[in-house]
């Protein structure tokens, strides 16, 4: 089971320029697992949520690379909301954490570096199950 204390809000670098910002993420530096997969959400409908769901295995860092959106994770026994607006700022979302996004901004674009390859399997999409597999 995933704790509270096992998320966590990470501080990418940002490079300020007169020409434009620059931030970057590496590997073993920045995020706590190996990188499998980076995907990307946009173009999402006012109104709308994504993800409503958990990961077996799977391991995210969340980044907003333009606009805004909220995270809503729960653990089994109490939810938290996670704002993310900076692209030079990611949410640490470890396995068996149920997960919803919402509250898109207009052009919102949704980063995610996933630590495994996309895997059917590895997905709870029914929150009863999430909550008998954490017990």
């Amino acid at each position: 089971m995933a704790y509270w204390d096992d998320m966590k809000v990470i501080d990418l670098p940002k490079l300020l320029d007169a020409r434009g910002n620059l931030s970057f993420i590496e590997e073993q530096a920045h995020i706590p697992f190996k990188m499998e997969r980076i995907y990307w959400i946009y173009d999402v409908p006012g109104g709308e949520i994504r993800g409503s769901h958990a990961f077996r295995e799977q391991q995210e860092l969340i980044v907003a690379l333009s606009g805004s959106f909220d995270i809503v994770l729960h653990n089994g026994y109490k939810e938290y909301k996670f704002t993310l607006n900076r692209s030079y700022t990611g949410l640490y979302v470890p396995n068996m954490l149920w997960r919803r996004m919402e509250n898109f901004s207009t052009n919102a674009v949704c980063m995610v570096l996933a630590s495994t390859v996309y895997t059917e399997s590895d997905y709870i999409r029914e929150f009863d199950e999430f909550l008998d597999a954490i017990k």
